[in-house]
């Protein structure tokens, strides 16, 4: 999830808007503009090429020493990396038989990743924890883009070569697809961002997605998260739940790509170590929020018909991933790192012809009962 988790993850989701809605000549549309340890190289095909280079241990950090917040940037990717750790000790301990594989890799000019996939597992078919640090520049028009704050204030940093805006990201991205229908898949994303010019912000979220509703399970997970979100501020959860209902939108199906969470962007409204605090408190839920709901139904009985359900719900994330979300379509058009960018998506999904589950399955089927709330979202705590 290198880039995709970097757009998505770094808070660049209206950058993508900017580089894809200018009109401009060439095939790479615009999103030359925005480098990754300045400029990538070109393939045979003409589009942006990955210029990560893989590493045979992990670093001790990716951070370089460079001018900007380095203490929040070294605590911002410090705990990354322990979330990494003990989210995928936690998960192996869960599925009893999948281990995980460390992938990392460094860039040029600094920075780089750490993705640790986890494929075959007894409980879990695919599940997917990565970590990236980003260096590079932006055109000034693209940090306005990115940021509301920025937008207003006419802030850009500073300028190099021609207006462009050095920048700094790091965060933690993860997707876990389990085997069970009736265990829902889960998703997080956590990063810092700053701009050589002094700008900075935070942002996140975790969200849950299941094929069959268990109310009890989503007042437990939505209930984890409110009481994170509390902690910090009491506006914080019903601001962010309504903000990745709205995200995790699918406007071709009219409907949710799961069952929602919380989602934040562009905080820093208040001093940064609240900040930090507030991610680090939620990357700690998640093991509380999840793994009792899986270890809950790990070994439910399912007929081939709630498989193929969860098939074609699965098909649901690719769709949202692959068209919607801003991180994964412009990483793969700017040269980020294939393998991670895709490692968000399940091993197997499912497109059936005109599935419309009231009709297939009877409007008071389960696969209707859920359908039905994908389209209007419910508050559950």
């Amino acid at each position: 999830m290198e880039f995709a988790c970097l757009l998505r993850l770094c808070g660049l989701a209206a950058l993508w808007s900017y580089c894809y809605s200018s009109p401009v000549s060439g095939s790479i549309i615009r999103a030359a503009q925005f480098n990754i340890n300045n400029r990538p190289g070109m393939g045979n095909n003409g589009h942006i090429s990955d210029t990560s280079k893989g590493v045979d241990s992990v670093p001790e950090t990716l951070i370089s020493s460079v001018e900007g917040n380095n203490d929040i940037r070294t605590k911002f990717e410090a705990l990354c990396r322990n979330a990494q750790s003990s989210i995928c000790s936690a998960l192996e301990d869960l599925d009893g038989v999948g281990k995980f594989k460390t992938d990392a890799w460094v860039r040029p000019n600094g920075g780089g990743g750490i993705s640790r996939v986890m494929s075959g597992g007894k409980v879990f078919e695919k599940a997917g924890v990565g970590v990236s640090v980003v260096y590079g520049t932006m055109p000034r028009s693209a940090l306005r883009a990115a940021s509301k704050r920025a937008s207003v204030r006419g802030d850009s940093g500073n300028e190099v070569d021609g207006g462009e805006t050095k920048f700094f990201a790091c965060g933690i991205s993860s997707v876990i697809h389990p085997r069970n229908p009736f265990c829902p898949t889960m998703h997080f994303n956590y990063r810092y961002f700053e701009t050589e010019g002094g700008m900075w912000w935070f942002g996140g979220g975790t969200d849950i997605t299941p094929c069959y509703l268990d109310e009890t399970d989503l007042r437990h997970f939505h209930g984890t998260y409110k009481t994170i979100c509390d902690k910090h501020d009491p506006d914080f959860y019903p601001r962010f739940k309504r903000w990745a209902d709205e995200y995790f939108l699918i406007p071709h199906r009219g409907e949710t790509r799961g069952l929602g969470g919380i989602f934040y962007d562009d905080m820093n409204d208040r001093d940064p170590e609240k900040l930090l605090a507030l991610a680090r408190d939620a990357l700690d839920g998640v093991i509380p929020s999840y793994v009792p709901i899986v270890r809950k139904h790990m070994n439910d009985a399912f007929t081939p018909r709630q498989k193929d359900w969860q098939q074609i719900r699965r098909g649901r994330y690719v769709e949202f991933n692959l068209i919607y979300d801003r991180g994964t379509t412009f990483g793969l058009k700017t040269g980020g790192r294939v393998e991670s960018i895709l490692m968000s998506l399940p091993e197997t999904a499912r497109w059936e012809y005109n599935k419309v589950p009231e009709i297939e399955y009877g409007e008071s089927s389960p696969e209707a009962q859920i359908t039905r709330i994908f389209r209007n979202p419910v508050n559950w705590v």
